[in-house]
This record gives structure tokens, sequence and C-alpha cells, in this order.
């Protein structure tokens, strides 16, 4: 059964209030998944802007539909992580080099500064930066194509 202990609306100006069961009310709140890439539907902190958590959540399954759908489509306006699902092609092996990609989101082409911009994320996943800041999903390197698996060995 779907419950909560606070209340969440968004004014005419776009901005989060969360009411709690006691009546308190903090305007401007934001949502801030606590493990954005290994439980994204998980442990999410309500925050004011100052990084004072007011709530937290569990689950988003654990929601009232209602809240919930507010958090989801405010966190997707928020996180913009696009999941590389193809690496059509890299202008060099030596950085720094342009990507072409194929995301989640469209193609698209970035350029990587330094192979130190490719992190590792537990055992199969890898995290892109690109030289803007924007990060890029590889959700599984050891599942990904035969042609893209190659140029990564090159940079890993």
């Amino acid at each position: 059964m779907a419950t909560t202990s606070f209340d969440l609306t968004r004014d005419s100006f776009g901005v989060l209030h969360l009411t709690t069961a006691s009546g308190d009310t903090y305007a401007g709140v934001a949502p801030v998944r606590a493990f954005p890439i290994g439980e994204p539907s998980g442990a999410i902190a309500m925050v004011q802007g100052d990084g004072k958590e007011v709530a937290w959540i569990d689950r988003l399954d654990d929601l009232l539909p209602a809240v919930r759908d507010l958090l989801q489509e405010e966190l997707g306006s928020r996180d913009f992580m696009p999941e590389i699902a193809r690496i059509v092609d890299v202008s060099s092996f030596a950085t720094p080099c342009t990507w072409q990609v194929a995301t989640d989101r469209g193609d698209t082409a970035f350029v990587l500064k330094d192979e130190g911009d490719i992190r590792r994320i537990g055992d199969a996943a890898l995290l892109v930066a690109d030289n803007h800041g924007i990060h890029y999903l590889i959700r599984n390197m050891f599942t990904i194509d035969k042609h893209s698996r190659r140029i990564l060995d090159r940079f890993l």
C-alpha cells in the first residue's frame, strides 16, 4: 500500500513545496537520488536549497501516485545522464579526441579530454565525462557491441 509522510506540490512558478505530517512547510525543496545509477528508484532525499534534508524516501514505489509522479517529473528534469548504446567512432585513440556515440537520447558527439574522464562504477558500469561536464553512462561494458568494446579497451 502506497503511503507518504508528507505532501508535495508545485506552485505556479514551478517551485516544489513539501508539507510534513506535522504541518511544517518547506518551499524550494529538491529531490536528490542517493544512488542515481545503482538504484534510481530508491533512496531519495528531499533537501532545501542549503542542502539540509527535510524528508527521506526509501523507494519511489512506496509513494502515493500523485507524489510519485511529481517527483519523477522533477527528477527527470534534473537528471540528465544519457546512456551510451554504441560508440560509432572516435577521432583518435589519443586524447583529446571526439567520440561519436548513439545514446538513449539520440546520436551525439563529444570531446573526451583525458582517459581519466572514464570512470568505473562497480564491476561493469562506466561513467564518461565530456569536456562540458556532461556525464554519459555505459551501463554494462561487457554487453555493449563488439566494435564499441574494442574502442573502450583502447581507453581503459
